[in-house]
């Protein structure tokens, strides 16, 4: 679709049905621009045409319905990911998909593609999740795409919630030494600064890190949280060892799981760690993490569930 005087060229949001891409979509549609989402042939976007946004329909395993689908957009904001999805494409997602957006960036003439990375992806060859997302960057650059891709730390969201809430249970569950600070992000944050990135003044070709102002281990975070809500909040923690040894045997049968462990296995070195001052360069002041974990327990505590929908494609 041309763009015209009363209405500019979209931004195609690929992951828009997820609990992450959905947040995007509002954060575009706040500022003004027009929407068009990615979505799969068999999932429902009646949530989005609801609210004004023209869907495109074709999966990232066909290169030519995303060209289809960029054609006549101004940027692309992806938030997909296999890992997150599960199922039997997962790894096919996140590499052979990933490959897919970029060459279709780089045929339609993108004016700036979006990703969302991993914080370290470059750094963890043995994590095959944060690893496809470095593979995701170089491809965007080796095709000449230009792109921002922004790198979080772990989604508190999904992390503190993993077990039920935290608030109501009094305890929630981590995997490894529960001392060990590491960055974690909000989804609404994230949310707002992949949809500032469209137009954000960057360079192509940067990656930015995306956290708060310091990394927090999991003790921290269910002290504050339990300081907020007034009640004590435990965690309890699973030795990485017996989640490593759990991963080499399900890893036969389960990616997923050993994929995971390695995941954690990472976290506890203390190298999972954001340097903000990118992003405060961007995007204004980094949350604190007081802020962010007080913002986070206030939803839990009015029953606001911080994750509703599908699993965030991201």
């Amino acid at each position: 679709m041309p763009a015209t005087d009363s209405i500019p060229s979209p931004v195609l949001v690929v992951g828009a049905t997820g609990s992450l891409g959905s947040k995007v979509v509002d954060e575009l549609l706040a500022r003004g621009k027009n929407v068009r989402a990615l979505v799969r042939p068999t999932s429902d976007a009646g949530r989005l045409e609801s609210r004004g946004v023209r869907i495109a329909r074709g999966d990232m395993l066909d290169v030519d319905s995303l060209v289809a689908a960029m054609n006549g957009a101004d940027a692309v904001v992806t938030t997909a990911a296999g890992y997150t999805r599960g199922g039997k494409n997962a790894d096919d997602i996140d590499t052979i998909g990933n490959a897919n957006l970029a060459e279709a960036a780089h045929r339609t003439g993108i004016r700036r593609f979006v990703l969302t990375s991993i914080l370290t992806g470059d750094q963890t060859p043995d994590v095959p999740h944060f690893w496809h997302k470095k593979l995701a960057e170089d491809k965007l650059e080796q095709l000449g795409v230009p792109f921002v891709a922004l790198r979080p730390g772990a989604f508190l969201d999904q992390i503190a919630t993993g077990a039920g809430n935290p608030i109501d249970k009094g305890r929630m569950i981590w995997i490894g030494k529960t001392s060990v600070p590491l960055t974690f992000v909000r989804m609404s944050d994230l949310a707002a600064y992949l949809a500032a990135a469209v137009d954000a003044d960057a360079q192509d070709g940067e990656r930015i890190d995306i956290g708060w102002d310091r990394p927090v281990s999991m003790r921290e975070v269910a002290d504050l949280m339990g300081a907020r809500a007034g009640r004590e909040i435990k965690v309890w923690a699973v030795p990485s060892a017996v989640a490593r040894g759990a991963g080499a045997v399900a890893g036969r049968f389960l990616p997923l799981v050993k994929d995971m462990a390695a995941m954690f296995h990472w976290f506890e070195t203390g190298r999972y760690v954001a340097d903000p001052s990118r992003q405060e360069q961007l995007f204004g002041p980094a949350p604190t993490a007081e802020e962010a974990l007080s913002r986070f327990t206030d939803e839990l505590r009015h029953n606001t569930a911080p994750v509703t929908g599908p699993p965030p494609e991201r």
